[in-house]
């Protein structure tokens, strides 16, 4: 069983940055592939970004290529730096893990965090 704590969210202006941080608690971190995704007001769940299990090979999202940036540690934790952040962007951000490799199929996730608000001002 994995469990998976998001935490960083909050409130910032169009143009800010926040870093995002996903704790997972399980022995085997390194086996597992992890992903990001978001979900706003009445819309589905999309997804931002996703990295390797050893954090070698990531994939993004082309809405936010070149602003964001997600990364990993070897112990339990994995990151998203989030920058230029724009209004639309505003919502609850969730991270994922997964057995499989770069993945941005919601299904590819077994495993999910209770996510983070995410709010831009305008």
């Amino acid at each position: 069983q994995v469990q998976l704590v998001e935490s960083g969210g909050g409130l910032v202006q169009a143009g800010g940055s926040l870093r995002l941080s996903c704790t997972a608690s399980v022995r085997t971190f390194s086996i597992y592939s992890m992903g990001w995704f978001r979900q706003a007001p009445g819309k589905e769940r999309d997804f931002v970004a996703a990295i390797s299990t050893r954090g070698r090979l990531t994939t993004y999202a082309d809405s936010v290529k070149g602003r964001f940036t997600i990364s990993r540690d070897s112990a339990n934790m994995m990151y998203l730096q989030m920058n230029s952040l724009k209004h639309e962007e505003t919502a609850v951000y969730y991270c994922a893990a997964g057995p499989g490799g770069l993945e941005s199929r919601i299904g590819a996730y077994n495993y999910w965090g209770q996510g983070t608000q995410v709010s831009v001002s305008s």
